[in-house]
């Protein structure tokens, strides 16, 4: 051990096999074989894409993730070939970004840039994601599907969500027959049954890892290392059976790391929760925080795949309630596995307590069980969604007696505004404001 660590480190033995996988992906959409769409095909408890046996969808969240992380000149390059082209700079960074990548016709290195074919826009409470079809599909004629994002507040409304449920069953229903009608592809409805039950399974893998993460101390992992696999699967499609075997392989490593006291940040003494991706160019201040013993274990948002805990009504945790059909429901028809996928409540994959994951003091509850001292919210001036209620968020994280820090930036995937230099003398002087000082090596 260093000097000043308290607890044993180890590197993540899952991180070959998720480099192996990412690889696999970026080689498949490359593909000339392959059906390319842009958007988000999890309308309904799996990605049903992966039933076409030569259909791949590209989510542009990860993606335009990935540019500005990887290659920042070759971002800002494509966000200013979406700004000549009259989209204004308030623009989400991810859509400028994927967008910019389809003008200027290549990827940072050179190769052609991978032609979409269909939109399917991700249907979310955050207002510029059914926006992120539009320009794909003017740039070059395709089809597109919208898929609603119901939601209403306040306790289960049986003949509202009946309403809803025909909406979304229709929705979906149709995105799989018109592919077919289109593209000349055959659904494989089997395969459609066994993708619903695999995601089932890897969500459970997903739930138990945030539990973990939140109820051990030390923590096993960080969100810095679940940053770097937790799309793969659902927004990064690969195989199905390679995503449930993998995730069983980041349960059960992140399980034997808590049960042996193997720690993400040898030194913990500060956990600290967020409230929405990071800026993604720039997630060195998780390793630079990690200097103070203080560790990120994530947001609503990173652990929104499997579904956040919640704090029962007798105190204890647990995992959220969810209206699934029992597993012996007899399936006659197409019509009958999207209802399977959907569930029984309309409203989302987290649908009953969909409202407490908008309202100010959602974040709250989540902090609790996370066992967090402290919070870092980003206050981004683009993309309207990712900033609502924040400082009502940090009024109520302070009343649960929480430090908060706040910091400003463009949005996640694009770094425009974030001052690093000025980033980091916050983070020092919140740091040393409760008493923590760095790591002596």
């Amino acid at each position: 051990m260093s000097k000043g660590q308290i607890y044993e480190t180890r590197p993540l033995e899952f991180w070959d096999k998720a480099k192996e996988l990412r690889a696999g992906w970026q080689k498949s959409i490359e593909s000339k074989v392959k059906i390319v769409g842009q958007g988000n095909t999890g309308g309904f408890n799996c990605d049903w894409s992966a039933a076409f046996p030569a259909l791949t969808v590209i989510e542009d969240n990860p993606v335009g993730a990935m540019m500005q992380n990887k290659n920042e000149p070759y971002a800002r390059k494509a966000r200013l070939a979406s700004e000549v082209r009259g989209w204004g700079r308030e623009i989400c960074g991810y859509q400028g970004n994927c967008w910019g990548g389809q003008f200027l016709g290549y990827i940072e290195d050179g190769t052609p840039w991978p032609d979409r074919k269909l939109v399917v826009p991700m249907p979310c409470v955050c207002d510029q994601h059914a926006k992120r079809g539009q320009q794909a599909r003017d740039f070059e004629n395709m089809p597109q599907w919208m898929a609603d994002q119901l939601i209403y507040f306040g306790p289960f409304d049986e003949e509202r969500n009946k309403a809803m449920m025909e909406h979304k069953v229709y929705c979906n229903w149709r995105m799989l027959n018109d592919v077919e009608r289109i593209f000349g592809q055959q659904c494989d409805d089997e395969e459609l049954v066994n993708l619903i039950s695999g995601m089932s399974e890897i969500r459970d893998y997903g739930r138990e890892i945030t539990y973990l993460m939140g109820q051990t101390i030390p923590a096993p992992i960080s969100v810095k290392d679940l940053y770097s696999v937790y799309t793969l699967g659902s927004l990064t499609k690969i195989d199905p059976q390679d995503t449930i075997d993998f995730w069983k392989m980041v349960r059960d490593e992140v399980k034997w790391r808590a049960d042996n006291q193997i720690a993400a940040v040898g030194n913990e003494q500060f956990r600290f929760v967020e409230a929405h991706p990071p800026s993604w160019h720039y997630m060195k201040y998780y390793r630079y925080l990690e200097q103070f013993g203080a560790i990120c274990l994530g947001s609503q948002y990173s652990h929104l795949m499997s579904g956040c805990p919640e704090i029962k009504p007798d105190g204890t945790i647990g995992v959220r309630d969810t209206f699934r059909y029992p597993a012996d429901t007899p399936i006659e028809t197409r019509e009958d596995i999207v209802r399977i996928g959907i569930g029984r409540e309309a409203r989302s994959l987290n649908s009953f307590k969909m409202d407490e994951y908008i309202r100010r003091d959602a974040i709250v509850e989540f902090a609790k069980i996370m066992q967090a001292n402290g919070a870092l919210l980003a206050i981004w001036r683009h993309g309207v969604g990712c900033t609502l209620t924040r400082k009502e968020q940090a009024m109520y994280l302070k009343e649960a007696g929480l430090s908060v820090m706040h910091y400003e930036g463009s949005q996640p995937g694009d770094r425009t505004d974030l001052d690093e230099k000025r980033f980091l003398d916050q983070l020092d002087t919140w740091m040393q404001s409760l008493g923590l000082a760095k790591r002596a090596n």
